[in-house]
């Protein structure tokens, strides 16, 4: 979503259940999606399942788009996200998450097989292969969180990977009168 998210999670997520016949009082665990993505968005979407997990006593498992993107495909796959502006979201094995643009995309990504966002133009310049995720990203997330549940996992967190496009006003906070 553009925009909206923090007004349309709630009915969405209470469309989902009543879609799968399932009430929260039923949930083990929740999966959210830590990113990268819009900042806004992934912030809502954070906020929501850690307030939702503590209500419902259970834990709230953080999963990466990355993760998410590779799951099941072979280990050395790099994942690619969008990231609006032309650019894409990278991340795999040996290569930290980072920002880059189709053409002139980091060393070190020769031979590799590419998956997500502009996966084909993407492998055509690394000489692997275009492979299809297995699943859609919020299928992947669910599986993986609940692959999860049970093990130590740290509280989810935004992934954030460049700074916000809003910036704090520059005019200073108004005087409040008594």
């Amino acid at each position: 979503m553009e925009k909206g998210q923090a007004e349309g999670l709630m009915p969405l997520i209470g469309a989902v259940l009543a879609d799968a016949d399932v009430t929260l009082d039923r949930l083990a665990v929740i999966g959210v999606g830590t990113g990268p993505g819009n900042f806004t968005g992934v912030r809502i979407a954070v906020a929501a399942a850690r307030g939702l997990a503590l209500g419902l006593g259970i834990p709230a498992i953080g999963v990466s788009g990355f993760d998410a993107a590779a799951l099941d495909l072979p280990p050395d796959v790099v994942a690619s996200l969008d990231a609006r502006r032309g650019a894409v979201w990278l991340s795999g094995a040996g290569l930290d998450p980072q920002q880059a643009v189709p053409g002139a995309l980091p060393g070190g990504l020769a031979g590799r097989d590419v998956t997500g966002h502009r996966a084909d133009e993407i492998a055509a310049e690394t000489g692997g292969r275009a492979l299809v995720p297995t699943l859609p990203l919020p299928v992947a997330i669910a599986r993986i969180a609940a692959s999860r549940a049970g093990t130590p996992q740290p509280r989810p967190a935004p992934m954030y990977l460049r700074p916000a496009d809003a910036a704090p006003p520059s005019d200073p906070a108004p005087v409040l009168l008594p």
